[in-house]
């Protein structure tokens, strides 16, 4: 019932959000189609349909698919800190972007290779964590996962200290502090089809997580490969990150903050909390964005935005909690 109700929340909020906007369309007159002009329609078009709606169904997606890996991810290395980029996939997408955008890459092309470098970034820290320990326990996955992330941090530095002042570095700049104001539909086909290639198994797989969240050995001794089961929740939650980053930019504390907002409301119990942060995501990132586009006279980066409400929510949220985390 509880997630029926944020159903419903989503559905209002993103229908609220294709009507606010500095522009104004008259939706009365198209309704009825008493009065229409060619120009309003033409208008409908413009604004409507290719610029709020895939917005919003971006807004929805990214939010989604950020929150549902940080939580899986939160669950199988056991650690409330844990977020979407703790394997590498933002800084692989990024140093990606960063390299697309100094080589005069189409948007396309930016997009592709910020998506793929944030999937070998990952594949690059499994790798690593298999050859150092055959066990590939959690924490030689985080601590290669956090020498890929520096390694990547660094090439995008190297990338930006190369980059033309004038022309090239302002949009890497950009594209790093995260936004969705040049999303098309046909990023938003890419990110649906990401995200649901990456929540499907998840969701099939939910409650097998709630075994992962035990210690390594309780798992092993309920007859679970642990291996194979991390191995698909990491696949998954990195094919989800890098779809969403390659076409957003950075956008952090998402996938950070939101799984505990759920945890809190729903419960430890990934049988709900996996389809609950994809709701629950999507309603913090699209309210953010909506935020974002229409509060201001000028729009203000996404990244900026969820890192100055996030940090402090986030602070709040430990002091407050009784229960910690489970």
């Amino acid at each position: 019932m509880k997630l029926f109700v944020w159903i419903c929340v989503l559905i209002l909020l993103s229908s609220t959000a294709l009507l606010v906007g500095k522009y104004p369309v008259n939706f009365i007159s198209l309704i009825s189609g008493n009065g229409a002009s060619p120009e309003d329609i033409n208008t409908f078009k413009m604004i409507i349909i290719n610029s709020r709606l895939p917005r919003i169904l971006s807004a929805l997606l990214i939010g989604g698919c950020l929150s549902a890996a940080g939580a899986v991810y939160q669950g199988i290395f056991r650690n409330p800190m844990v977020s979407p980029d703790m394997l590498g996939a933002s800084s692989g997408s990024a140093f990606g972007a960063a390299l697309a955008i100094l080589f005069r890459f189409s948007i396309k092309g930016v997009e592709a290779l910020s998506f793929a470098s944030g999937i070998a970034a990952v594949a690059i820290t499994w790798t690593i964590s298999s050859t150092v320990s055959k066990a590939r326990s959690s924490l030689v996955l985080i601590l290669s996962g956090i020498l890929v992330s520096t390694v990547f941090t660094s090439l995008l530095s190297l990338v930006k200290f190369t980059a033309d002042p004038y022309s090239k570095l302002p949009d890497i700049t950009f594209w790093l502090l995260g936004n969705l104001s040049a999303v098309s539909l046909s990023d938003t086909v890419f990110v649906s089809g990401c995200a649901l290639l990456g929540f499907i198994p998840l969701f099939l797989i939910r409650w097998k997580i709630n075994v992962l969240s035990l210690s390594e050995d309780e798992a092993r001794a309920l007859g679970m490969n642990t291996r194979a089961y991390r191995l698909i929740i990491i696949a998954c939650a990195t094919l989800m990150t890098s779809a969403a980053v390659s076409v957003c930019g950075l956008i952090g504390w998402v996938g950070l903050v939101v799984p505990h907002i759920v945890r809190m409301i729903f419960g430890p119990d990934y049988k709900t909390l996996v389809t609950a942060s994809i709701v629950i995501g999507g309603i913090y990132l699209l309210t953010v964005d909506t935020l974002a586009r229409y509060v201001l006279s000028i729009e203000i980066p996404l990244g900026i935005l969820t890192a100055i409400i996030g940090a402090p929510f986030f602070i709040y949220l430990m002091t407050k909690s009784e229960r910690g985390w489970s």
